[in-house]
């Protein structure tokens, strides 16, 4: 897992739509930053770990209804 370090006044949509391209993903950066989740506006340079995901497979499964997954 590779972190980064945040830009002051980012905010998990912001960091998921750089790291990912997607806003999507907040959840999964706030599961791997648990110390980090009540956070609403971040400092400049704080850490946060970024989990790989294969944001393409996880885009196309949000889109599609339950009976096609």
């Amino acid at each position: 897992m590779r972190t980064i370090r945040t830009i002051q006044g980012d905010t998990w949509d912001k960091i998921s739509l750089r790291v990912y391209g997607s806003e999507n993903f907040m959840d999964k950066l706030i599961a791997a930053n648990m110390d980090h989740r009540k956070k609403i506006i971040f400092n400049s340079g704080d850490v946060v770990n970024v989990p790989e995901i294969d944001t393409e497979a996880a885009l196309v499964n949000k889109s599609l209804p339950p009976w096609k997954l």
